[in-house]
């Protein structure tokens, strides 16, 4: 992906190595009081304590070196992030609405967000109590490592994502789901939360198509990136490697070949009136 050099988004937390990415200063005294008890009964060394309580429980540091690359995909998320905004802006605008763009918060290890504490296990995500995206940027490691998906535009890609359910917010969408939630049954629920999850990766596609036209972004083999990451997180792909069988009625995010089916079908329309995955027969 073509991003050195461009417009980084002002619009971006970095809670990077502060409080843990906000665990102590979401608990206070009663945060510091439980993560001082597992600290000794894990038989902590007590030298290491005062960078223990700044790390939120992590006594993990990065070299020189590390830091210097995850700084470097910290600027590469802003740019990602400064393109959704371009081309979400222009699309809105087209539409007659406003485009009320998200944060973008960076966190190492542990967060707090307006849905409830997480960790960098959760991936990145979106909370649309609060309308932030969170990301630990240790996932861009994970996807080449544990999901086989190397590449800028594969990070690029989740971001898109995430920054679709933005989208789905501003549309009223995730509000329904809420309600959703209430109403039915966990196993229709979880049918739901597929259209949605595809829905996402649909407006990731749409996001690609425009910021081709508008920045020329693309490299060879980045599209190819994208699908490679939207087949590596399905459902089934995930089910069968870690557990050796698939449950499709526990199924949250699509199996690979639906999310792979949806991000393409956007980046090929760049159509946002074709991604009603909620009553497609496409799925």
């Amino acid at each position: 992906m073509r991003w050195l050099g461009q417009r980084e988004s002002s619009n971006v937390d970095d809670r990077r190595g502060i409080s843990g990415g906000g665990l102590l200063a979401g608990g206070g005294i009663i945060g510091v009081i439980v993560l001082l008890i597992n600290f000794f009964m894990g038989g902590g060394d007590v030298s290491q304590l005062p960078q223990v309580i700044q790390n939120g429980g992590s006594t993990q540091q990065l070299s020189p070196e590390e830091k210097a690359a995850e700084d470097e995909r910290a600027k590469f998320v802003k740019v990602v992030l400064a393109d959704t905004e371009d081309v979400w802006s222009k699309i809105f605008s087209e539409r007659g609405k406003q485009y009320i763009e998200p944060t973008l918060v960076l966190f190492n290890g542990v967060v707090q967000s307006g849905c409830g504490g997480a960790s960098a296990a959760t991936g990145p995500f979106y909370c649309p109590t609060d309308q932030k995206l969170y990301i630990d940027l240790s996932f861009y490691e994970e996807l080449s490592r544990r999901f086989n998906a190397p590449g800028d535009f594969a990070m690029a890609y989740v971001v898109a994502h995430e920054v679709g359910h933005h989208v789905q917010t501003l549309m009223g969408v995730s509000q329904k789901m809420a309600r959703l939630r209430q109403q039915v049954s966990e196993t229709e629920y979880n049918r739901y939360s597929v259209m949605l999850e595809l829905q996402a990766d649909f407006y990731a596609g749409v996001w690609a198509h425009h910021d081709q036209k508008m920045h020329n972004i693309l490299q060879e083999g980045d599209i190819e990136e994208a699908l490679n990451a939207a087949s590596a997180i399905g459902d089934d792909r995930l089910q069968r490697e870690s557990q050796g069988t698939v449950v499709p009625e526990s199924f949250t995010h699509g199996t690979s070949a639906q999310r792979m089916y949806w991000f393409k079908k956007g980046f090929e329309t760049g159509d946002i009136d074709q991604g009603n995955t909620f009553g497609s027969s496409d799925l």
